[in-house]
């Protein structure tokens, strides 16, 4: 049993910052609680109104303003795609919060802690790397947010009164001070949608961690539940009895970890594919080492690492499920009696199949995915050249 001497282990304190960013934006209720009926909800609400419904709609509709020019229409859209999808996963996540707070509870029970030193150094090294991986993450969206904001400041646009996103409203943009006040509104709109967006990503990343550190934590357990034959029969049994209920509650958090993300994950790599093509068309029109440009290789480089963060900690989890069976057999189950072996045999069994986590059954999260999804990168900018060729030539 878990160690009463050692302080608990908290998993939520590697996803504190997330957690704080997810409540400035309203999307994260205090405590354990869910959405109800009180001012934190209508908070939520008006801010998804304003800051991504809004900003939605004023671009939509200037998309069909715009629809004769090529140039414009890929400028617009692929910005426009990233909203939209950022609108479905704060929907998704708003929609499934209990169900997320609950997978805290669980996340934090006694079941689910390490058990001893040599456990915790596991865990913390998984952590340490989505750290190293997040913060990637977020640079090349701080570095994208940045550009998005400031280039007609940087290129002198804002003379002209060039605004930083494409949008139509109902009044007159073009003039003093409405300008300034819908350049301001279209800064903070998107930064709203972009800490919504990378924080409901990096929150995914996270629980996709906790589930292959439990399989370590579980690796561990099976290596050890026989320690040395010293342990009696019953002891054996029921260190063995805590290790298939262990296993069966991950199975549990990772289906309800895999339901809850599961139209988020088809969201992201559905826009991310279209709107990294449009972003490498957008990169052949633009003046090359601009402030606009450079706002596109920040928002390249950003999507390609969200995917490798959603299929890296995807395919670890399938890979650490993978190793309980070898597990098993490296613990002593050799002098075991006849009955727990039978138990053994059982179990190696059950867990021949590895856990993996899939986005509506369509696709896996794994490495192999994310080649496929890279070379459709590569294909979609050929595309693009095709594309950018054929207006030159109109």
């Amino acid at each position: 049993c878990f160690n009463l001497t050692m302080e608990k282990f908290d998993w939520k304190r590697t996803i504190r910052i997330n957690i704080l960013l997810l409540k400035l934006v309203g999307l994260w209720p205090k405590g354990d609680e869910a959405y109800g009926r009180n001012f934190y909800t209508f908070y939520t609400f008006l801010s998804v109104v304003i800051f991504q419904i809004g900003h939605v709609f004023f671009q939509t509709v200037n998309l069909f303003l715009i629809a004769n020019d090529l140039e414009a229409v890929t400028g617009t859209i692929f910005i426009l795609l990233t909203d939209m999808g950022a609108f479905i996963k704060t929907y998704c996540l708003v929609k499934n919060m209990k169900m997320l707070k609950q997978l805290m509870i669980t996340l934090n029970s006694d079941l689910f802690q390490p058990k001893n030193l040599e456990q915790r150094n596991l865990v913390q090294k998984s952590l340490n790397f989505w750290t190293i991986v997040v913060s990637i993450f977020w640079f090349c969206a701080f570095g994208c947010l940045f550009f998005w904001c400031s280039f007609p400041v940087f290129d002198k646009t804002v003379k002209e009164y060039r605004l930083p996103f494409l949008a139509w409203y109902p009044y007159n943009s073009k003039q003093s001070p409405q300008y300034e006040l819908t350049y301001l509104y279209q800064a903070a709109a998107i930064i709203f949608t972009s800490m919504a967006n990378v924080n409901t990503d990096t929150l995914i990343a996270a629980l996709n961690v906790y589930i292959g550190a439990q399989f370590d934590i579980l690796c561990d357990d099976l290596r050890n539940f026989n320690k040395g034959g010293k342990s009696s029969s019953e002891e054996v049994n029921q260190t063995l009895k805590n290790c298939i209920h262990h296993h069966r509650e991950i199975l549990k958090f990772a289906g309800c970890t895999n339901e809850f993300c599961n139209w988020l994950i088809f969201v992201q790599f559905f826009v991310g594919g279209i709107s990294v093509g449009l972003t490498m068309f957008q990169l052949t029109v633009v003046v090359p080492f601009s402030s606009e440009f450079f706002s596109h290789v920040y928002y390249s480089t950003a999507v390609s690492v969200e995917a490798f963060m959603y299929c890296w900690f995807g395919n670890e989890i399938e890979i650490k499920s993978s190793k309980l069976p070898y597990a098993v057999f490296e613990s002593d189950w050799i002098g075991l009696s006849p009955e727990i072996k039978k138990n053994v045999i059982i179990f190696v069994l059950r867990v021949q199949k590895s856990v993996r986590i899939s986005a509506l059954g369509l696709f896996y999260l794994s490495l192999e995915t994310f080649v496929k999804v890279s070379t459709d990168h590569v294909f979609l900018e050929e595309i693009d050249n095709v594309l950018f060729v054929l207006d030159i030539s109109n």
